[in-house]
């Protein structure tokens, strides 16, 4: 089972960690996407893949200098974590799974138009979606409808008790608007996006 784990709570999530198993098992390349903190690397490190590299982590890239020498001589599930910041690894990725070895590969990203822009263009037919938002309120359990409604979805602003959760929330629509958005394309400044958003949420109540 998947669990969040924060000052001893735990959330199941079975929904979307079967879901997964089930995409892993049919398709030799999974992509999990979804936004920034949904939960993507807890998801998948409670799989136990026998193989995972971080793209955010200098030690993995230098381990990834020479991809096809690593990868090819791999087998088993292998989990590639912000596989957009490397977008030249997506033809070797074809070239190994068309080889039919014994191994799969799981991809997740955050900038998720350029994972499927290159998952699109390079894997078609071998590449399977699989979109991670936040928690279900299956997850938390009808009783706790109100909490989820008011601290959002996202694992830690759920967990976190208030006010941290509402300073924590803060900080990531920051970087979210500086940082996240940007890389999607959006050119509008992120001064003008929050009051945007500010207003909103106004009209929404």
């Amino acid at each position: 089972m998947l669990w969040y784990t924060l000052n001893m709570k735990f959330i199941d999530r079975p929904i979307d960690i079967n879901k997964l198993k089930w995409l892993i098992e049919h398709y030799p390349i999974t992509a999990v996407i979804g936004p920034r903190q949904c939960g993507k690397t807890t998801l998948v490190k409670l799989l136990k893949a026998g193989h995972y590299f971080d793209l955010e982590n200098p030690r993995d890239l230098v381990r990834l200098e020479h991809p096809q020498l690593m990868l090819e001589s791999l087998r088993g599930l292998i989990v590639i974590d912000e596989i957009q910041r490397k977008p030249d690894l997506f033809p070797l990725l074809r070239y190994l799974v068309d080889k039919k070895q014994e191994q799969s590969f799981l991809l997740l990203g955050s900038a998720s138009p350029s994972l499927i822009k290159y998952g699109s263009e390079t894997l078609a037919g071998r590449i399977a979606y699989y979109e991670l938002t936040g928690l279900r309120l299956s997850d938390v359990g009808a009783s706790q409808w109100k909490s989820l409604w008011l601290k959002g979805s996202l694992p830690l602003s759920y967990l976190y008790e208030s006010p941290l959760s509402e300073d924590w929330r803060s900080h990531y629509i920051t970087s979210f608007l500086e940082r996240d958005l940007p890389a999607l394309g959006v050119t509008i400044p992120s001064y003008t996006m929050r009051k945007f958003w500010l207003m909103i949420t106004h009209y929404h109540g």
